[in-house]
């Protein structure tokens, strides 16, 4: 298959000359490079794929089957495991506990994520402002206090609320001048919660800071810089501007944090060892162990932990269709 095109060539009398010009035969185009690299995202990804198939999936269904059987020690050593149905989450669901301690670990979770993203707003805003001698002294601080291990972490916060030997109450008592020796922060649910609080958002506070810090590197200065001299206070132009801005930041770290602290476990743990009352301080977390192990009930605390897992993938299915949205925009 051959095809002509008309070249036009004028005459020096004027006349017009049309003049054929033969191409060779077209020439097949080959597959596309986004046809041939299609597999090209699959095959890198499987092998992450495998490994959180036999690491999480595999866990998963184990979990999921024995929601649905009666498992207890004897099973742990090979005795068969009989399928009892829905009587595991029924048994969940009808005990008052469970409601209590699901409540209990909402409210602690919404208590740490408010007071988690309000601190580390106010340190990421702060880094933004200091000099550079500053804003490495904080970074390093914030780093340490990541780095530490939760237990740790813990125990140490533990010695600072000690009844007799703590330092918190040596100072309320300097400060105050009210009398706060033999004073237990454990002992009281409420005081128990707020120490818990303290802990878990001093170790969140770096990651939300970090995070939100390095949001503001991206903000426009002559932005600011406009509204500043049209009057806007440091208040508003953190609303109207800045926040904006970083909405989808926000977003992402709020959801994280949530499904983070839904799940505490060694804090809690770790305080009621050291003096608090687990009937009235246990979280899911902390729930599913006393119930699986400590009672030795796995088929019911498989059911607490199902449950669990279906919260969290209700939060991450919202987390991940809002990432989603905003790679579209």
């Amino acid at each position: 298959m051959t095809s002509s095109v008309m070249l036009v060539r004028e005459h020096e009398s004027g006349g017009v000359q049309e003049l054929p010009l033969s191409t060779g035969p077209k020439k097949k185009r080959g597959p596309s490079r986004a046809k041939a690299g299609r597999f090209t995202p699959g095959v890198l990804l499987l092998p992450a794929l495998v490994i959180l198939a036999v690491v999480i999936g595999w866990p998963l269904i184990q979990l999921f089957v024995m929601s649905f059987q009666e498992f207890g020690r004897a099973q742990v050593f090979g005795a068969d495991a009989p399928f009892v149905g829905f009587d595991n989450y029924a048994r969940v669901l009808g005990d008052p506990q469970f409601w209590a301690v699901l409540v209990r670990s909402i409210l602690f979770c919404l208590a740490n994520v408010v007071t988690a993203m309000v601190l580390g707003t106010l340190v990421a805003l702060l880094m933004n402002r200091v000099n550079r001698f500053f804003k490495v002294l904080v970074s390093v601080g914030l780093l340490l206090a990541w780095a530490m291990p939760a237990l740790t972490a813990t125990i140490v916060w533990g010695w600072m609320f000690d009844t007799q030997y703590g330092v918190v109450n040596y100072l309320l008592e300097a400060v105050s001048g009210q009398d706060f020796t033999n004073h237990s922060w454990l002992i009281d649910p409420f005081s128990f919660f707020v120490v818990a609080t303290i802990i878990v958002t001093w170790g969140a506070v770096p990651f939300v800071a970090f995070t939100i810090f390095a949001g503001l590197t991206q903000v426009p200065d002559e932005v600011l810089e406009a509204s500043q001299l049209d009057g806007a206070g440091a208040w508003q132009r953190f609303r109207l501007i800045v926040f904006p801005y970083l909405r989808s930041i926000f977003v992402v770290v709020i959801i994280l944090q949530v499904i983070w602290d839904l799940r505490v476990f060694t804090q809690i743990f770790a305080l009621q060892g050291i003096g608090g009352i687990k009937e009235q301080t246990s979280t899911l977390g902390v729930y599913i162990y006393q119930t699986s192990l400590g009672k030795g009930d796995y088929g019911t605390g498989g059911a607490i932990a199902v449950i669990m897992v279906l919260l969290m993938v209700a939060i991450s299915i919202f987390y991940v269709r809002r990432s989603l949205k905003e790679e579209e925009s």
